[in-house]
């Protein structure tokens, strides 16, 4: 009789034990995929990890398992030690998570042309190029969305310029080049292109024409309380081939370098294979590689404001569209990346910016690219912050 008793009892607990683990894994499946789909996986562990000590602890209840202290204690240790461990990534990721990003949101639609809240520079007097039909389609680099925005303001008829669907778009630079080669845009306002932006330029039987309109400094950037004020072009170069690795072999901490790369084919990574030149650069870290500009992109895996980190950008998109204040632009060579010395060709990595073009049949793309070059149009270039091609 007392068998038939243990076997009802062990029956009972067994099936409670699987409804609980039924009941378990009805709760954690959603809740997993929730935080898969928003992309928190480093919580996942932890959540397993609850959820097991939980399910254990009403299983070890429901058998009566903890009959004495000592079972009490392991069952606790055992529990703590796993919970420490599976705390470590999200921990790790608050951390991480609590640093501000270098690449503060810019809100683009702000330099959108002719709309109510915009504050896109304007001429003192009116432009001497008006069109009215066959408007070019722009494309161009976030960094340089102010200008040629301010330019459709002066040149174009007054009407809804959607950013991501209109006569006169911003998109990332790798985009703009891909829009000109397909031929969805007439011109694009952007940094020269990469060799393999050329080369599928060619494949497509499309010649990319380059026309200088202003000029523009690459510039490298570091966290305020970092104690390098400038590097040499040798020290950059050491530093992003993988040579020099600490802070200490260029005045600064005894702390490691940690060198942010943009993606390929964007202007700044092609400007910064350019300075390289020959020089390979080191891989970086896939944590270490920012998408995009800015919040603006959408996509961005920005710039993490470590205090021994080292990025690089273009001076206007860093100066007078993001204005962070919790980041220096070092100097080169000793000279810093100032409008003046952009001017007089005194920083070392100052460079041409282009209205590039493909081969367009729209009749009003050379007359625009006229008026840009023409004394009006560098004025509008000067005004809006960059330096143009002439004082």
């Amino acid at each position: 009789m007392s068998n038939d008793k243990g076997e009802e009892v062990f029956t009972l607990n067994f099936f409670s034990s699987l409804l609980v683990l039924f009941c378990f894994l009805f709760v954690l499946a959603p809740v997993s995929f929730m935080f898969l789909l928003a992309g928190q996986l480093h919580y996942i562990p932890l959540i397993l990890v609850v959820a097991v000590i939980l399910y254990l602890l009403i299983v070890f209840n429901i058998y009566k398992f903890f009959k004495t202290k000592k079972r009490k204690m392991v069952f606790g240790i055992v529990s703590g030690v796993a919970l420490a461990i599976a705390s470590i990534f999200p921990i790790k990721q608050i951390y991480l998570n609590s640093i501000p990003t270098v690449d503060a949101e810019v809100d683009i639609y702000q330099y959108r042309p002719f709309s109510e809240e915009s504050i896109v520079v304007e001429l003192e007097e009116e432009a001497t190029l008006k069109l009215t039909e066959d408007l070019p389609k722009i494309d161009g680099a976030t960094a340089l969305y102010p200008l040629y925005s301010a330019i459709v303001q002066a040149t174009y008829p007054e009407k809804d310029y959607y950013p991501y669907d209109s006569e006169v778009m911003v998109n990332t630079t790798p985009d703009a080049y891909d829009n000109l080669i397909k031929g969805k845009v007439d011109m694009i306002f952007a940094a020269g292109p990469s060799d393999s932006q050329q080369n599928y330029a060619k494949r497509l039987g499309k010649e990319l024409k380059l026309t200088p309109i202003g000029r523009e400094a690459f510039v490298f950037f570091v966290n305020q309380k970092n104690k390098v004020d400038g590097l040499t072009l040798d020290q950059i170069k050491g530093i992003y081939s993988g040579e020099i690795t600490n802070w200490k072999d260029v005045g600064g901490n005894n702390d490691e370098i940690r060198a942010f790369q943009r993606p390929e084919e964007s202007g700044s990574q092609t400007a910064l294979q350019k300075l390289m030149g020959n020089t390979p650069i080191k891989e970086a870290p896939t944590e270490q590689i920012a998408t995009g500009m800015g919040e603006i992109i959408r996509e961005v895996s920005q710039y993490k404001n470590f205090k021994n980190a080292i990025g690089y950008t273009f001076r206007y998109y860093s100066n007078e569209m993001v204005k962070n204040d919790q980041i220096k632009l070092l100097e080169v060579n000793g000279v810093a990346p100032t409008k003046e010395n952009i001017r007089n060709d005194s920083y070392p990595i100052s460079s041409e910016f282009y209205i590039v073009t493909a081969g367009s049949t729209n009749p009003n793309v050379e007359k625009l690219i006229d008026w840009v070059l023409s004394e009006q149009g560098q004025q509008l270039v000067e005004k809006v912050g960059y330096v143009p091609l002439e004082p």
